[in-house]
């Protein structure tokens, strides 16, 4: 198979971890050379530093959970990151480690095989933060105050015109009630 990117790299990226396997094919000989680096911010820009002295152009991590944003953040503009579904790369069965999915990542990355998943523009995913942080405050309210959520899903539980009726009823009284 053809070789689009001579020299990449495939991350598997973990909470704590995050294994590494750089691939470099010279004279049409391939070496893989893998290592594990820790999330912490130091460790993270040793990892680019390793990826830049190997002459890296191309990396490519899988997207699980939020533990690959920090790693993004740190390697963008440095590599060409590529962030892949884990649905569309996955191994064929058989024993998994944290080396063999580096290392598969590194061989589909190195022959174009990756399909590169959204990473919208940072502001872009500051809003979408700020809204996630949102929406899990609103659900610990409504976790700490259950009696209101389900009143409030019973009162939007019943046909949507009756609630209306009910608001409009409420409207007229008040409307009644007040002083010309």
């Amino acid at each position: 198979m053809e070789v689009i990117h001579e020299r990449c790299a495939g991350l598997d990226v973990h909470k704590e971890t995050v294994v590494a396997c750089l691939r470099v094919r010279e004279r049409g000989q391939v070496t893989r050379e893998v290592r594990r680096w820790a999330t912490t911010t130091a460790q993270l820009l040793e990892l680019g530093d390793w990826l830049r002295q190997a002459g890296c152009t191309h990396v490519a991590m899988e997207a699980t959970g939020i533990y690959w944003k920090p790693v993004w953040h740190i390697l963008e503009g440095e590599f060409e990151l590529i962030l892949a579904n884990p649905a569309h790369i996955r191994n064929v069965p058989g024993r998994k480690s944290d080396v063999n999915d580096a290392t598969w990542i590194a061989d589909l990355l190195a022959h174009g095989l990756i399909r590169a998943s959204l990473v919208p523009p940072g502001p872009i995913q500051e809003l979408r933060d700020l809204t996630q942080a949102a929406d899990a405050r609103n659900r610990a309210a409504q976790a700490a105050h259950p009696e209101g959520t389900r009143r409030r899903q019973c009162e939007v539980g019943f046909s949507g015109v009756g609630c209306v009726r009910r608001e409009r009823a409420k409207d007229a009284q008040s409307d009644q009630r007040r002083p010309n």
